[in-house]
């Protein structure tokens, strides 16, 4: 679905992003994990069409990717990000942010759509006329998935989408993203700098330190400790050492 090859990012003298290539198939999920300033927010914003600035290759369901995208892209293509409050019109109701997507693609049966959408997410239909700050933050984050998924996309592109949240609704979003992939079909590209949030929702994860990819592995094999790079090995140590003991059913990662 996804093929990423060569790609680099350049931000005047500093290289973000140095020859980076993956593939991601139809329906699976595929985590990029590393420190801040790893280049892994950089990845995500080259493939949605926020950052124009850079070359090598994009395909997507074997579509070449030309730097700026046109709507139909953006159909098929949404974008989670990381902070919901700031995400989210504060002046529009949750109505309004739901119906917007699909006057902007001239879909029909919005009314029902809406519906779907709030049911999907598991939002009362009494969230439908609030604002974004009379809502909690987990609300806010589902309010945000259900606009990405409005216009029916193929693929979502997921930035930090639960580091805003505490524990226990971080595991409620990455239930909700997990039935929504089997429900729908989608392909994922989640970016975190949390291991346990990556190993819950990710098939294959990939490492990354100083804008290159150093490693793929699978969520198998990175809870195991089947690591082969150094760095690996040490976001991994240090998952552990700062797992507090409510996050240990999300993680996946045992203490010793």
């Amino acid at each position: 679905m996804i093929e990423v090859a060569a790609l680099h990012v350049r931000f005047a003298e500093i290289e973000a992003v140095k020859d980076v290539s993956f593939e991601v198939a139809r329906g699976e999920s595929f985590g990029l994990v590393g420190e801040s300033g790893s280049g892994k927010s950089t990845v995500l914003r080259a493939l949605s069409g926020l950052n124009a600035d850079w070359t090598g290759r994009v395909v997507i369901d074997g579509d070449i990717m030309a730097p700026r995208r046109g709507k139909d892209f953006h159909r098929r293509v949404q974008m989670v990000f990381q902070d919901p409050y700031g995400s989210l019109h504060p002046r529009q109701t949750v109505d309004r942010l739901l119906s917007e997507p699909l006057l902007v693609h001239r879909m029909d049966n919005i009314e029902r759509r809406i519906m779907r959408a709030l049911n999907e997410v598991a939002l009362s239909p009494e969230v439908r006329f609030r604002y974004p700050h009379q809502l909690s933050g987990g609300q806010r984050q589902r309010v945000a998935i259900a606009r990405a998924l409005m216009a029916e996309p193929e693929v979502l592109l997921l930035d930090e989408p639960t580091s805003a949240l505490d524990v226990s609704v971080q595991a409620e979003v990455l239930n909700l993203l997990s039935d929504l992939q089997q429900a729908r079909g989608l392909t994922y590209i989640l970016v975190s700098h949390n291991l346990a949030v990556v190993a819950h929702l990710c098939d294959r994860i990939g490492v990354m330190q100083g804008g290159e990819l150093v490693e793929l592995l699978s969520a198998d094999d990175l809870r195991a400790g089947r690591t082969k790079h150094a760095h690996t090995a040490a976001l991994r140590e240090l998952s552990i050492e700062l797992e507090e003991p409510e996050a240990e059913t999300l993680s996946g990662f045992q203490r010793k």
